[in-house]
């Protein structure tokens, strides 16, 4: 397929620079998972997928030496998704990694539905810890596509106003309120899935999550657990890493992204709270920067045109 727009992702500038998700794969290496673009030609048995077909990619880069950030990029048809053609390029570039991990976060209670579609998360209160990054900004659009009632930390004034053209229904600002007190407020409950972005967030968490519910962790590090804060709620920690869900799972995601997109309840841009940030192909080095230095929005490299 033709790259029109290549996404960088966190762990693409990590795996950039020696400390990424170990694939089996040494350097030299074309970098980025995501992207999205038109089909060029199509393998001899491939079904369901024509030249010309506007397109979007997953983990393009893992386990092989060829990602996005180049003009053309062959994939297995599995890892290439159809997507209509009135659906933005950037829509298609923003999905991948952030979606994916998004849609296994949201999905991986015990009593929760295997895939998310409009009403499957009818009644439950999700939380997403830093709604305006990309994977929580998914998580948000995801979550209230499916029915949930969403609520979401943020830093600031502008952080908030991002999550609320994302569709959440409360922002709370952590700096400024007393975040336990406000979930209280806001829910009854509690959330039955918080989407958990920084793990120094886990007393909060247990203080406030509903019993038996899952907290999702899609981030490294080492913490420890106050485990009987934990064992009152019944609560459960979830570890999520998108490369090594099972295939189940990531078919699940696909497919359900793939509905959101196409239905259009996945939105990007400022007005969907996930602002674009460009770069040219000659300036991917810019565009890793970029990311390592914490932008706020997603970062695209415009590599072919559309």
């Amino acid at each position: 397929m033709r790259i029109v727009l290549s996404a960088v992702n966190p762990t693409d500038t990590g795996t950039r620079a020696g400390r990424g998700v170990p694939d089996g794969v040494a350097p030299p290496r074309v970098p980025n998972q995501d992207g999205s673009g038109v089909v060029d030609a199509v393998g001899d048995g491939v079904t369901g997928l024509e030249p010309g077909d506007h397109v979007w990619v997953w983990d393009a880069s893992y386990a092989r030496e060829n990602g996005t950030a180049q003009e053309y990029v062959v994939l297995p048809r599995r890892q290439v998704v159809r997507m209509n053609e009135d659906v933005p390029f950037e829509v298609g570039a923003a999905l991948g990694i952030p979606a994916l991990t998004a849609h296994r976060c949201l999905t991986l209670a015990s009593d929760g539905p295997d895939r998310l579609a409009p009403g499957a998360l009818e009644g439950r209160t999700v939380l997403v810890a830093g709604g305006a990054g990309a994977v929580g900004n998914a998580a948000i659009q995801l979550a209230k596509w499916a029915g949930a009632t969403v609520l979401t930390t943020v830093s600031s004034k502008e952080k908030a106003d991002l999550t609320a053209a994302a569709g959440a229904d409360a922002a709370i600002n952590y700096r400024e309120e007393d975040v336990t007190a406000r979930v209280r407020e806001l829910s009854e409950t509690g959330p039955h899935v918080i989407v958990e972005v920084n793990t120094d967030n886990l007393g909060t968490d247990l203080d406030v999550i509903a019993p038996g519910g899952n907290i999702a962790i899609y981030v490294g590090g080492k913490f420890s657990v106050p485990s009987f804060k934990a064992m009152l709620k019944n609560a459960s920690l979830d570890f999520v890493l998108t490369y090594t869900t099972s295939e189940q799972e990531k078919d699940n995601a696909v497919a359900a992204v793939a509905e959101a997109v196409n239905s259009g309840a996945f939105r990007v841009g400022e007005e969907a709270g996930l602002p674009i940030v460009r770069f040219s192909f000659e300036r991917v080095a810019e565009a890793h920067e970029a990311v390592e230095q914490h932008v706020v929005g997603k970062v695209v490299i415009e590599v072919t045109q559309p």
